[in-house]
């Protein structure tokens, strides 16, 4: 009868004796049960690979393992007994496909507590997958671990050019590499160029209006132009919803059929623009300036001011027939000389306002506030059911 002692793989410590018999199977088996693991290859001292049970002698030493390769038990004791460099072997991974050679104390000093640092502090703890070579697998971008590894290496972050920097800050947070993803996070932040909110100006207006063909709608939808010099421009059929033309000179401009939905129009000048159909509905324009402005569209389409802030306007001498100013506020505002005949002042806030030599002909101002309103030097009678709150 033959006797062997048996060693797990890598280790030459707490070995069992035991009998051989029967196939190399049946031995395997006997190895699981006194070692504990699943055995699944054989080794003799030489770290070659028994694959017939008639190749063992008798007080053979045998490593057992569970399918990884052998592993040389001295070693495995020289690491032991050399704290100091039980960390300094050498490593090989393969990222992607992709191999990279480093020493264990890379991957474990620099961020202890990382994944990595946990994957290779102590060998075969996590079970990593190992290629034909040796190298150990990691299913992760190459082109992004490389500045990572490079960090753990000599601490700074460098990224070369062509490499994404936010694949760089994703891997270091699937590592878990903190400090470094805190940089990654710094550099993408300082990266970003600052928001620009400064107005759009005449000249820059100017070359954009040039480049569009004539037949395409302009969307200038919420951009600033506070303070822009757009006077004597052709700004007809523009798209200017919710823009921000405060304290702009549009004095003379083209604004027919123009929207102005929403716009803030605070302290403008649109001294004798055209006003033809525009669409103000809800815009701010308190305090703007609208002397002898055109509302009137002699094709019959109306301009629609309605619920527009026009409070302290001076829109004196305005050509304003058939305007819809409904549940508008002028309170306080200058509108002498208006023609506002068939004007829908409906609900309007007129309090305070001046309507003195105004043509309100057929104007209708059901419900409006015409409280403190001035309405002296009338061109046409203000009947009783044109105002009825």
């Amino acid at each position: 009868m033959r006797r062997v002692t048996l060693f797990i793989n890598g280790t030459s410590k707490n070995g069992k004796v035991v009998a051989v018999y029967g196939t190399l199977s049946d031995l395997l088996s006997v190895a699981s049960n006194k070692l504990g693991i699943k055995a699944s290859s054989l080794y003799n001292g030489k770290g070659g690979l028994i694959d017939d049970i008639a190749l063992i002698r008798d007080d053979d030493v045998l490593y057992v393992s569970e399918g990884d390769p052998f592993i040389d038990p001295q070693n495995e004791a020289k690491l032991r007994s050399d704290p100091h460099g039980a960390h300094t072997d050498w490593l090989t991974l393969n990222i992607g496909g992709r191999l990279f050679t480093t020493t264990r104390s890379t991957l474990v000093s620099k961020e202890p507590e990382s994944m990595l640092a946990h994957m290779f502090r102590e060998k075969d703890v996590w079970g990593n997958k190992q290629d034909k070579h040796g190298a150990y697998l990691i299913d992760r971008s190459p082109e992004y671990f490389e500045p990572i590894l490079n960090y753990l290496r000599h601490g700074q972050l460098i990224i070369n050019e062509g490499i994404n920097i936010r694949g760089v800050l994703e891997e270091a947070r699937f590592f878990g590499i903190e400090q470094l993803a805190e940089q990654l996070e710094v550099a993408i932040k300082n990266a970003q160029p600052p928001e620009d909110h400064s107005p759009i100006s005449r000249k820059e207006f100017v070359r954009f209006l040039l480049a569009t063909p004539t037949k395409s709608e302009l969307r200038c939808q919420g951009l600033n132009f506070s303070g822009a010099d757009l006077s004597r421009l052709d700004l007809r059929y523009i798209n200017f919803k919710m823009a921000n033309l405060s304290r702009c000179n549009l004095t003379h401009a083209n604004l027919c059929c123009s929207n102005l939905e929403r716009a803030d129009l605070s302290g403008a000048n649109l001294d004798g623009a055209n006003l033809q159909g525009v669409k103000m509905l809800c815009s701010n324009a308190e305090g703007a300036s609208l002397k002898g402005c055109n509302f009137e569209d002699p094709s019959g389409l109306k301009a629609n001011l309605e619920g527009a802030n026009l409070k302290g306007v001076d829109m004196e001498g305005s050509q304003m027939t058939g305007i819809n100013l409904r549940v508008a506020t002028l309170k306080n505002a200058k509108l002498k000389n208006c023609n506002l005949r068939g004007a829908t002042l409906a609900g309007t806030d007129l309090e305070n306002c001046d309507l003195s030599g105004c043509d309100l002909q057929e104007a209708n101002l059901r419900g409006s506030n015409v409280k403190g309103a001035i309405f002296e030097e009338m061109l046409t009678p203000l009947h009783m059911s044109q105002s009825v709150r």
